[in-house]
């Protein structure tokens, strides 16, 4: 399993899944905390309050593992200093 987050392609590819999964969690969560108008049982009230959370932490992570895979295949560069 580790050796799946060694290649900077598979983390981008991850990446991108994660994103699109925090921004689904985001939005379901939001329509069924705020704006749907009908009843609904309080345990999922509770979950779709908790969606509005969980979606923005898939979001930042998956936007943290985008910048790591897109630095890492950029490589390393070399740093010229002026005296």
């Amino acid at each position: 399993m580790l050796t799946f987050f060694e290649s900077p392609l598979n983390v981008l590819n991850l990446s991108s899944k994660v994103l699109v999964a925090g921004l689904v969690m985001l939005l379901a969560g939001i329509y069924g905390a705020y704006l749907y108008e009908g009843h609904m049982a309080i345990a999922l009230l509770v979950a779709m309050h908790a969606l509005t959370i969980l979606g923005p932490t898939l979001i930042k992570i998956g936007y943290v593992m985008r910048l790591l895979a897109q630095y890492r295949l950029r490589g390393p560069r070399l740093i010229l200093q002026t005296a």
